[in-house]
């Protein structure tokens, strides 16, 4: 049988197709008369009426313009900007939470299966709130000083008078009321201590932000320890996060007394801070973090433990002058650790390795190279840390394998 001829698809053009399972990204997949396409609201299984909005070689992208036969999953999302001409923020809003949990499981085990040429099944497990928690958001101003966000793919700011997934420590509605500078990025930042900071920059340049309202360091209590989090440093965007992941990794960890531990990516040290009661005054911990904003805040922190090294650098460039280590954890930026990481820390042999995760992708992929250097992956948990978007953490722990 002769293969089906691909159709060029054209900007603008409206077609109907039914919807087939979720893409990593966010966007859910199609097909059409031998075209790949990448649509934006849409939910497996229904049929929909779509507006092609690029096209490209290999794939095109479009917009759910109407629903035909509706997923007994899909609602009336709650905010008024989640839709194909808002602000781009959340992607899921039309889709139950119980069935948005279930999607981002569904890429998972896509991507290990994928990547990793790994079966693995996963529950996303709820952390609370699904809107109200975000505690770090960067807004941009139109040219008219109207605060609001970029829509998707696109240059276009949209005013927003309320984000629903902002905390309300952040009093976002009351900061939307205002009239700001055009051509603005403002980054808000509040913590679980009600303090609220918030800084600008412009959309255009090489300009730094600098702090406009607020302390420029903001205090955070994660358990039972007081962290420092300047503006220009990292810190988890959920208000439960720092919590359930220090949790976790200090579960997955299984820090014993006199351990060394080495804690790469550490920012200001918020798994640091769940470990150092474990090691013991016998024990140590190394942590290694780019930022010199998050080490000059990790070096506050621990000012009084001095089994804390903090080291300002590259990872894959310090790692290389350390030559043993019991316990690893890892909490790379979103395109993951990498071969030459991975390759250093099995190099060390540590008898178990943390690594928390942002992107399933990138996960996978590092799991791969983990197997080729003796470690297999032993647990993972996911966690709705990002709700009403496709955005995932996970976390995973790695042993040496069993040789039979």
């Amino acid at each position: 049988m002769a293969p089906t001829m691909k159709r060029t698809l054209v900007v603008g053009e409206v077609i109907e197709v039914t919807i087939e399972k979720v893409a990593h990204g966010g966007h859910f997949i199609a097909r059409h008369e031998g075209c790949v396409i990448f649509v934006r609201h849409a939910i497996p299984g229904e049929k929909c009426r779509i507006q092609i909005t690029s096209v490209g070689s290999s794939f095109n992208r479009a917009d759910v313009v109407e629903t035909l036969e509706a997923s007994t999953d899909r609602v009336v999302a709650p905010c008024e900007y989640s839709n194909r001409n808002g602000c781009g923020g959340c992607d899921f809003q039309h889709i139950t939470i119980e069935r948005q949990r279930k999607l981002k499981a569904d890429v998972i085990t896509e991507q290990f299966a994928r990547i990793a040429k790994m079966e693995m099944a996963v529950e996303v497990e709820s952390v609370g709130p699904e809107l109200g928690w975000r505690s770090r958001i960067t807004s941009t101003t139109d040219k008219n000083g109207r605060l609001g966000f970029i829509g998707s793919r696109s240059h276009t700011v949209i005013p927003v008078s309320n984000c629903l997934v902002a905390a309300k420590e952040i009093r976002f509605s009351e900061l939307a009321a205002r009239t700001w500078k055009g051509d603005m990025r403002v980054e808000i930042a509040a913590s679980n201590s009600d303090e609220r900071s918030i800084s600008l920059m412009p959309t255009r340049g090489e300009s730094k932000s600098r702090l406009s309202e607020g302390p420029a360091i903001l205090h955070e209590k994660v358990l039972d320890k007081a962290l420092e989090v300047s503006n220009n440093s990292f810190w988890q965007g959920h208000v439960n996060a720092p919590s359930v992941l220090s949790e976790v990794v200090r579960d997955f960890a299984g820090v014993k007394n006199a351990d060394h531990v080495l804690d790469l990516y550490g920012g200001v040290g918020l798994f640091a801070a769940a470990l150092i009661d474990m090691v013991g005054s016998e024990g140590r911990i190394e942590l290694i973090e780019g930022s010199k904003s998050a080490t000059s805040d990790a070096s506050r922190n621990f000012a009084e433990n001095t089994n804390v090294k903090v080291i300002t650098g590259d990872v894959a460039t310090h790692l290389p002058r350390i030559n043993s280590a019991d316990v690893v954890v890892l909490d790379p930026p979103r395109d993951g650790a990498g071969k030459i990481v991975v390759s250093e820390i099995a190099r060390l042999k540590p008898r178990t390795i943390v690594y928390v995760a942002c992107d399933p992708a990138a996960l996978a992929r590092d799991t791969g190279y983990f197997l080729e250097r003796g470690y297999s992956l032993v647990k993972l948990r996911a966690f709705d840390l990002f709700p009403m978007t496709h955005h995932i953490e996970c976390v995973a722990r790695f042993e040496p394998a069993k040789v039979s």
